[in-house]
């Protein structure tokens, strides 16, 4: 049964679910075309520092984006509120699974009947949501970089996704800034996510074997590329505990990886560490937060 997509996008909310390092960024790029964005998290004064680092954001965003105008968002701690008229929903929550199915299945009795529901998973593919969801043709993996600088999204059937769906946020994500590209088939890691992997996989097994140091790889990986920052100042913006649930999860699929770039992230979890959101990571030089 195809699944009935919505006519009036334009004039209902979008909401984020998860108020972090990502999901205050692509609250950013869905306020750009005047809407309202309602970001959800547990935690009060997550959501209020992710609406505020919105607001200060938005204006020089929209400046980029044709078309563009601020919009609006809202933070809230009731789930049913935040999802209430959502043509779209985007869960943005740590990236472990079973948070995520029991996000699923609380976003699949709250959220709208024709509402998409989305996840920003950066290596779970939504078939592994999709008993969790009555209607897995509105479920859909659409994984984030780094809005507004990194602003490429890769776009992934569950395996029951309506065509519908995906060709509607292949139209419509562009108009956000957005740039979409689909993964053709089932894919742990999507498609650029699994070529950083071996990147950042690499520089990590570098440091973990002590042929380097995070600020002498990332210096070559600057001169040798043209590009700024490097692999370790990249993790330290994602989040290094986030890194590490990623790499164990690519661990799990795929026996035979090293154990040290996990090690090595441990240690610095372990000591809180976290990156730019707690103030150090590889790096110590971080002021605020992401």
């Amino acid at each position: 049964m195809d699944f009935p997509l919505s006519t009036d996008i334009h004039e209902r909310p979008v909401a984020v679910i998860g108020a972090g390092t990502l999901g205050r960024r692509i609250a950013l790029m869905f306020a750009t075309r005047g809407g309202l964005v309602r970001v959800y998290d547990p935690d009060e004064r997550a959501g209020l520092d992710a609406c505020a680092y919105v607001r200060a954001e938005l204006p020089k965003v929209v400046g980029r984006i044709d078309g563009g105008a601020a919009g609006h968002v809202a933070g809230t701690v009731d789930l049913a509120e935040a999802v209430a008229g959502a043509w779209l929903v985007v869960e943005a929550v740590p990236e472990r699974l079973a948070l995520k199915q029991r996000v699923f299945a609380d976003l699949d009795q709250h959220a709208a009947p024709d509402a998409i529901l989305a996840s920003n998973s950066s290596s779970y593919p939504t078939a592994r949501f999709a008993d969790r969801v009555a209607q897995p043709q509105r479920l859909v993996n659409m994984h984030f970089y780094m809005p507004p600088d990194q602003a490429a999204v890769d776009l992934m059937s569950s395996g029951s996704t309506d065509r519908g769906v995906m060709e509607l946020l292949l139209r419509e994500l562009p108009r956000f800034g957005l740039f979409p590209f689909e993964a053709r088939r089932e894919s742990t890691g999507f498609v650029f996510n699994r070529i950083w992997a071996a990147v950042k996989r690499e520089a990590l097994a570098v440091v973990a074997e002590g042929v380097s140091t995070p600020e002498d790889v990332d210096g070559m990986w600057r001169i040798n590329t043209g590009l700024s920052g490097g692999p370790f100042r990249m993790m330290d913006k994602v989040g290094l505990d986030v890194v590490l649930d990623i790499e164990s999860h690519y661990a799990a699929q795929r026996p035979g990886l090293p154990e040290g770039p996990r090690e090595l992230l441990q240690r610095y979890v372990d000591a809180g560490r976290l990156g730019v959101k707690t103030g150090a990571g590889f790096y110590d030089d971080y002021e605020t937060t992401a």
